[in-house]
C-alpha cells in the first residue's frame, strides 16, 4: 500500500505546475509517482474520536487504524516542557477542575485575544501534570467517557519516542504533525516554543529522519522555522488557515499583535496562496474553505483554493473530518440525531472532498478516513 508523501518544495512546485501542462508524469522518477498514489491520512490529535485526545491511547489507536501521521499539538508548561494539549486551557481536556490541591490556581488569561478562564499548562510544571493529572473527554455528551482518568498528560519527547517504537513494532514509518499553539503568546511569557521545539527534534533520532510536518496558524514562527531548520530532507512546514465565512475576516495572532492588516481570506486568495508557498510546503484550511455549505447546511460548489494552490506549488491538507452527524454536511446526516455517530455518512463526506484533488487530510477517526481512502 502506497501513500502520499511530502516532496521537497523545489521538485514539488515543478511537478505541480508541470501537471497544469499535462507534462507532471514526466517531472517525476516512477518512485515518487508511486508514492503519491493516495492522499496522506493525519490523525487529528491522535483517534480522538475514540480516545481522549493527545494521550497515547489515542496515539497507538490511530495508529493500528491506519494513520500515516499522528498530531501533537504542543504548548510549554512553567518549567518549559512541550506537551501535548489543544491549547494552553487544560480545564475541559484534563481532571484538574476536581483536585482540590490545585483550586488556587484557578484563573482568567486572554490568550490569542480571547479571554478564558480555568487552569493553564503554563502555571504548572512538568512533573505536576504528569503525576497529577489524567486526561478526560473533550465532548463527553457525543463519545463517552468510558476511557477518562486512564492516560497521563505526555512531553513531546515520550511522543516521539512512543511512535518510534511504534514504527519499529508495525514496520512502517509513521510521521509526525506537531502544531505549535499560541506561539506570540508563550514568546511573551517568556517561554517561547520554537528554540525548544527545534532542540527536541535534533534530540531524537527518529525525527532527524522520519517525516515530521511542522504547523501553524501564525505566520512569524513559521519563516523563522524555515530560516532556522534550512531546508532538511524530513521536514516540512504548514501553513494552518481558517477561512469561510466570517473566519475570512480574522487575522493570524502574530498578525494581529503587530497590528498588520492580512487576514486569513487574504491568505486562500492565488496571490495569498504564492505569498505562503515562498516559506511553507503545505496550506492547510478547514474543509469548509475548500467545499463551502450552502443555506441548507449542504455542500455547495468547490471553492478554487485547491487549484490555486497547487499552481503556487503548495500542497492541500483539510481538516477536519469528525463522525458525528453534528459536524457532517446536511447531505450525509442520519436521523439519528446531531450527538450520534454516523460513520457511511463520514466516509462519504471525505470522498467528496477526495474528488477536489486534496493531498491530504485530518480525521478524528483514522479508521473511517483509510476506509474512504483506500475505498
Amino acid at each position: 500500500m502506497t501513500h502520499t508523501i511530502l516532496l521537497p518544495a523545489g521538485q514539488r512546485r515543478r511537478f505541480l505546475k508541470a501537471a497544469a501542462f499535462g507534462t507532471a508524469l514526466a517531472a517525476l522518477p516512477p518512485l515518487a509517482l508511486a508514492q503519491r498514489a493516495k492522499p496522506t491520512l493525519y490523525a487529528h490529535r491522535g483517534a480522538s474520536a475514540l480516545r481522549p485526545e493527545h494521550t497515547l491511547g489515542s496515539y497507538a489507536k490511530a495508529i493500528a487504524d491506519g494513520a500515516d501521521f499522528v498530531e501533537p499539538d504542543l504548548v510549554a508548561t512553567k518549567d518549559g516542557v512541550l506537551v501535548a494539549r489543544h491549547e494552553n486551557a487544560i480545564t475541559d481536556t484534563t481532571d484538574v477542575a476536581a483536585r482540590p490541591e490545585f483550586a488556587a490556581r484557578k484563573t482568567r488569561k486572554t490568550i490569542d485575544g480571547a479571554a478564558h478562564e480555568g487552569w493553564f499548562v503554563s502555571d504548572f510544571t512538568f512533573a505536576e501534570l504528569k503525576k497529577t493529572l489524567r486526561a478526560i473527554e473533550r465532548l463527553p455528551k457525543m463519545r463517552g467517557t468510558a476511557y477518562d482518568g486512564q492516560f497521563q498528560i505526555v512531553s513531546f519527547d515520550e511522543i516521539i519516542d512512543f511512535v518510534a517504537a511504534e514504527s519499529a513494532a508495525r514496520g512502517r514509518t509513521v510521521g509526525l504533525i506537531p502544531e505549535l499553539k499560541h506561539s506570540t503568546w508563550f514568546a511573551r511569557e517568556g517561554l517561547a516554543l520554537e528554540d525548544r521545539f527545534v532542540s527536541t527534534l535534533k534530540a531524537h533520532a527518529y525525527t532527524r529522519r522520519a517525516p515530521v510536518v511542522v504547523q501553524s496558524f501564525e505566520v512569524a514562527n513559521l519563516k523563522a522555522l524555515r530560516k532556522g531548520l534550512g531546508k532538511p530532507s524530513n521536514v516540512t512546514l504548514a501553513q494552518l488557515v481558517i477561512a469561510s465565512g466570517a473566519y475570512d475576516k480574522e487575522r493570524p495572532a502574530d498578525v494581529a499583535a503587530r497590528g498588520a492588516s492580512l487576514t486569513y481570506g487574504d491568505m486562500v486568495s492565488a496571490r495569498g496562496l504564492r505569498d505562503i508557498a515562498t516559506y511553507a510546503d503545505v496550506v492547510a484550511p478547514n474543509t469548509r474553505a475548500v467545499i463551502p455549505l450552502a443555506q441548507d447546511e449542504r455542500l455547495a460548489a468547490p471553492t478554487a483554493l485547491v487549484a490555486d494552490a497547487h499552481k503556487a506549488g503548495l500542497q492541500v491538507v483539510v481538516w477536519t473530518f469528525r463522525p458525528e452527524n453534528a459536524f457532517l454536511a446536511a447531505d450525509f446526516r442520519s436521523d439519528a440525531g446531531l450527538t450520534a455517530r454516523h460513520d457511511a455518512g463520514s466516509v462519504a463526506e471525505i470522498r467528496r472532498y477526495l474528488e477536489t484533488g486534496i493531498d491530504g487530510l485530518f480525521s478524528d477517526d483514522p479508521a473511517l478516513a483509510r476506509k474512504a481512502i483506500d475505498g
